[in-house]
């Protein structure tokens, strides 16, 4: 048996960089998940609990926390392969599915459950969205310094938008960790979809009497969305979350979580067979 994989499902982008950026952060993801295992792998010889380990009566619990998982990645819009895809590609082996979206909307409550649905592979966990979390407030706080963001600078909070209501909530969340996170408030402002828009923010703000303006973005990668927020009339656009140390950690936290609900399902399923 294998340790379950990790499908990480992102929003798809025509971006070479965006695609690359999330490559490296399922490499990322997969180095860390990998020494975790071999971590874990060293102190079971240490105290002789690994012994028998690789035996054909290892459980899949075992394997999960001693052995590196395959990561993969799945896009649920403009590019290939589709979260169906990968997972009927790893049948049977069990998998973990990620959503890495910075908010809960309709990918996550409508794409993620009928991609799985149409995979047919039974067993499959899926975890919460990516965010909002602590986290990723303090990435985009070490992003706004990046570009040159003081205290005492004011900050627009850039979301793609949803219209999604749950989303919106998520959203908002997001803007309030950050707000936390830089003890300045966080102008909530949307690039596509919903309002007040990013540019109307930004002047708005400026009026009220800010002598700088910084623009966080609430981006996985880059892409066209990120590109809009240049010409929003800011002082400095703060990069896409992308990979950082802490985001790779989240995410192999939503996967270590996963595995423990799956693999008490799949155990008690060869109980029940038995």
């Amino acid at each position: 048996m294998s340790a379950p994989a990790l499908v990480l499902v992102a929003h798809g982008t025509r971006s070479a960089r965006g695609v690359e950026m999330i490559a490296e952060l399922a490499e990322a993801v997969a180095r860390e998940l990998g020494a975790s295992a071999l971590a874990h792998a060293a102190r079971l010889s240490g105290t002789g609990a690994g012994a028998d380990f690789g035996a054909a009566s290892a459980s899949l619990r075992e394997l999960a926390i001693t052995a590196a998982p395959q990561v993969r990645t799945a896009f649920v819009d403009v590019l290939g392969p589709s979260p169906a895809e990968v997972l009927r590609d790893l049948d049977p082996v069990p998998a973990v599915v990620v959503p890495a979206f910075l908010a809960s909307g309709y990918h996550v409550y409508q794409d993620v459950p009928r991609e799985v649905a149409a995979s047919a592979h039974d067993a499959v966990a899926v975890t919460q969205a990516m965010g909002p979390d602590p986290a990723l407030a303090e990435v985009m706080h070490l992003r706004l310094r990046a570009a040159g963001w003081r205290p005492g600078d004011a900050v627009v909070f850039a979301a793609a938008g949803s219209s999604d209501a749950r989303a919106r909530q998520d959203v908002q969340r997001a803007a309030n960790l950050l707000s936390e996170r830089v003890g300045t408030p966080a102008h909530l402002a949307y690039i596509a979809t919903g309002e007040p828009k990013v540019p109307e923010v930004v002047a708005r703000v400026r009026a009220a009497g800010a002598r700088r303006v910084f623009v966080a973005s609430y981006l996985l990668a880059h892409g066209l969305f990120h590109q809009r927020l240049h010409k929003a009339g800011a002082d400095g656009v703060a990069e896409p979350i992308g990979v950082h140390p802490s985001v790779v950690r989240l995410l192999a936290d939503r996967y270590d979580a996963a595995v423990e609900s799956l693999t008490s399902d799949i155990s008690a399923a060869d109980v029940r067979v038995a």
